[in-house]
């Protein structure tokens, strides 16, 4: 459901969108955040997204052999684990259907660095998508995205 004309829709009950860093705790069990990823999927019913940039993301990151010195993983693996976890989930996949060129949806006066540019994306898929992005990263620009508010950001 979308507020008339903005093209923003409003958010869904509990469909997040899980960050790289979430969705890499939920697959490694040696992450430092491991536990608390675990503990918020399975404190209640989950309803969850992934998108292509997520996804790519956790395959390249599990899959360097910078990752850990102690179990490699090939992209095939981290790629039958995605799936894995996808399909015990109520799991919806969202296209990469936003642009950063879209005025209508970012403001880059609100953006300090580039590190803080796949957050604002991933956010604004979320809102447009009328859900929430999950992360565990606290620095999350909310100003850098027209019409998103602290219900479209759950802070890990």
């Amino acid at each position: 459901m979308s507020e008339p004309g903005s093209g923003v829709a409003a958010p869904a009950a509990g469909r997040a969108l899980l960050d790289v860093n979430v969705l890499i705790a939920l697959l490694d069990d040696a992450h430092v955040f491991s536990r608390r990823a675990n503990h918020w999927l399975d404190a209640a019913p989950r309803r969850i997204a992934t998108c292509p940039i997520v996804e790519n993301g956790v395959i390249r990151i599990l899959s360097a052999p910078a990752y850990s010195a102690t179990h490699r993983l090939t992209p095939e693996q981290v790629a039958d684990g995605l799936k894995a976890l996808r399909e015990g989930l109520d799991h919806a996949f969202w296209p990469d259907a936003v642009s950063l060129l879209d005025d209508a949806l970012f403001d880059f006066s609100r953006l300090h660095g580039h590190r803080q540019i796949t957050d604002a994306y991933l956010l604004a898929l979320a809102v447009r998508n009328g859900g929430m992005l999950a992360s565990f990263d606290q620095g999350v620009p909310l100003s850098a995205v027209r019409g998103a508010s602290k219900q479209h950001l759950l802070a890990l």
